[in-house]
């Protein structure tokens, strides 16, 4: 067959030659060179840009299923779900990557509020979410100056998390307490063992309970085991010059059981905003979410199970379970009511608050707070059931809500009055800012 090729070619080659070219013989192939005189030419190696599409090859064949057995019609499409979920998170966390780089250059929009704040109950300062446990904790040691017991009582309360380790502390101290008070003619009551096992596991463990017993009248002592020669062991004992004050005893145990932690107050962050086309617009900071990384990540993977839930059919428990756990997404809410003269007004709330607080917040920037209104949610639904939470009506993490007069009760206040006037308190329509 070679033989063949190559008759062919050489005949072709006759009778293609051009003129004053010597035509050879169509049946003579060309002698050959022997290969030990022609010098082997050094192999090249292969361009960066061969080596990255062999390897983009090898790696495509090696993703390719071998021997699998063919997927059923809904496996199919629950794994191109899936897919197609993870492309659109990672395309997601890249354009939020891009826009926040973006941000960092050209200067990022202005936030609706600039966070979440609380306000101190001791001392009235107004500090941000995230230094709200600190300064409940320095404003507690300031006020042992003040009142000593209380604060006591204070740290206990409030720089303890565990509430069922506090009520167990707090009941056993109290009864420490009743026994000197109802007996107190007995010393053993007047000594409490430091060592004693109940009051290392419920009491000695938990902040503010060894100030506690100072403040209230007890002394550290070192006292003789008795039976045991040379032993000794630390005791609480009370002052003597507490048993002339034992009424006062027992009103501390009173204080110690109705005592309740420490809150601090979520401040409203109040704010009256003139006439805006721009009322609908949120930009809100990260305070208003309840989501770390772990937790959005594990959102995305609860979306992907939806997906796939979707052809499923799912009880009424199930969707309220659902519901359930779309609301605890958010532990704030910035709401706005917009008036029918235009004017916005604006604050901060928790998002588990009910409606009826949102009504109060509107009725104390009232010039008459006993103006009969009614808020009416966006696409105009009334929020009649003041009992209901925020979250449960769909208002968080932001929302814009109208107020609506009662119409025959504001013809009536139109008529008596001398001159037009707005209804809203004089004192926020002077501080109205621009709403950007």
């Amino acid at each position: 067959m070679r033989k063949f090729f190559q008759e062919i070619k050489a005949d072709l080659k006759f009778k293609t030659a051009g003129p004053g070219q010597k035509l050879s013989e169509p049946s003579r192939a060309p002698k050959e060179k022997p290969k030990a005189e022609v010098a082997p030419k050094p192999r090249q190696p292969p361009t960066d840009e061969a080596q990255r599409a062999a390897a983009a090859a090898l790696a495509r064949l090696e993703l390719k299923p071998k021997g699998k057995a063919p997927c059923s019609s809904q496996e199919a499409i629950k794994n191109q779900v899936r897919k197609e979920l993870m492309a659109e998170a990672a395309a997601s966390e890249k354009e939020l990557s891009r826009e926040e780089k973006e941000q960092e250059e050209e200067g990022a929009a202005a936030p609706s509020v600039s966070g979440v704040y609380f306000i101190c109950p001791l001392t009235g300062a107004i500090v941000r979410k995230e230094q709200k446990e600190k300064q409940l904790r320095e404003a507690i040691q300031a006020y042992f100056s003040v009142d000593p017991v209380a604060a006591s009582i204070m740290e206990i309360q409030t720089l303890n998390k565990d509430r069922e380790k506090v009520r167990a502390c707090v009941e056993t101290m109290a009864k420490y307490l009743d026994n000197i008070y109802l007996h107190p003619e007995e010393e053993k009551y007047r000594k409490i063992k430091l060592q004693n096992k109940v009051f290392q596991e419920r009491i000695s463990c938990l902040e503010g309970t060894h100030k506690f017993f100072q403040a209230v009248g007890f002394e550290t002592k070192t006292l003789p085991v008795p039976g045991q020669e040379g032993a000794e062991e630390e005791f609480y004992v009370l002052k003597e010059e507490m048993l002339s004050r034992l009424e006062e005893l027992r009103e501390r145990k009173e204080q110690l059981l109705s005592s309740e932690p420490l809150r601090a107050q979520l401040h409203r962050q109040l704010a009256l905003f003139r006439p805006s086309p721009a009322a609908a617009r949120f930009e809100l900071p990260h305070d208003f979410f309840n989501l770390t990384a772990e937790e959005l990540r594990r959102e995305q993977r609860l979306r992907t199970e939806a997906v796939e839930k979707a052809a499923m059919l799912r009880t009424r428990a199930m969707r309220e379970k659902e519901e359930q756990r779309e609301m605890r997404k958010y532990n704030y809410t910035l709401l706005r009511v917009r008036f029918p003269d235009g004017y916005i007004l604006q604050g901060t709330f928790y998002a588990r608050e009910s409606v009826s607080v949102l009504y109060n917040f509107v009725r104390e920037a009232l010039r008459d707070d006993w103006l009969p209104f009614e808020l009416l949610g966006p696409g105009g639904l009334k929020l009649t059931d003041e009992n209901l939470a925020f979250n449960e009506c769909g208002l968080v993490p932001s929302a814009l809500l109208s107020l609506a007069w009662d119409a025959a009760v504001m013809a009536d206040v139109e008529a008596a009055a001398e001159e037009q006037r707005s209804p809203l308190r004089p004192e926020l329509l002077a501080g109205a800012q621009t709403l950007s």
